[in-house]
């Protein structure tokens, strides 16, 4: 699986390096950005990059808004009902059935909010934020403090779990090609996050997952 990932990133390398002009048309079939306007509003209100978002997207549902995980996680983002009914709350949305977060206006409101509460949980670490998107805040928190990871970008080989580090490898390639592709968007780029909000529960209901 490594060496089939190892080998798509460097074709899409090669091809990028060998057409210059037309390589952002041709990867947009390999990087689309369906509800482009819905994924840089939301990224905007939360002080995200949209690529970083369209990044989760890709990874966790390739766009396809009715996927549903093993664990029960729904949507283009991927939420847990019991987390989407958690940011809901703090959001202002109020109540929402499991099912509505087959929505994507829904779904990516959501997502994207819990992102970044993560990034702002992690001091601003957008891969360790990732790392507790996917295997919950809790392992990450602990891999922190007992030095098993730093958090950052340099040592992604030391997250313990496979999944979540393959996760996070793999949504830090397409951050990469969503911006090359798209360039910058009128909303900025840059990983900052706004002051917390919401209802008085300071943390989500278990792990994100």
């Amino acid at each position: 699986m490594k060496r089939r990932l190892l080998a798509w990133a460097l074709a899409l390398a090669v091809l990028v390096a060998l057409v210059p002009r037309g390589a952002r048309a041709i990867l947009t079939r390999f990087y689309p950005l369906p509800h482009r306007e819905l994924v840089i509003r939301s990224a905007r209100e939360n002080g995200l990059s949209p690529w970083l978002v369209a990044a989760v997207i890709r990874t966790e549902s390739h766009w396809r808004p009715g996927s549903t995980s093993p664990q029960g996680a729904r949507g283009l983002m991927q939420v847990m009902p019991e987390t989407g009914h958690w940011v809901a709350d703090r959001i202002g949305l109020g109540p929402i059935r499991p099912d509505d977060l087959y929505d994507p206006t829904i779904n990516i409101r959501v997502g994207t909010w819990y992102l970044a509460y993560l990034v702002r949980q992690f001091d601003g670490k957008v891969p360790a934020a990732l790392a507790a998107y996917n295997g919950g805040d809790g392992p990450v928190r602990n891999w922190l403090e007992e030095g098993r990871w730093s958090g950052s970008a340099g040592d992604l080989s030391a997250i313990p779990f496979p999944e979540t580090r393959a996760f996070v490898q793999r949504v830090l390639r397409s951050y990469r090609f969503y911006a090359w592709i798209y360039g910058n968007p009128e909303a900025p780029e840059q990983e900052v996050v706004p002051p917390d909000q919401g209802s008085p529960s300071a943390r989500p209901p278990g792990g994100s997952r």
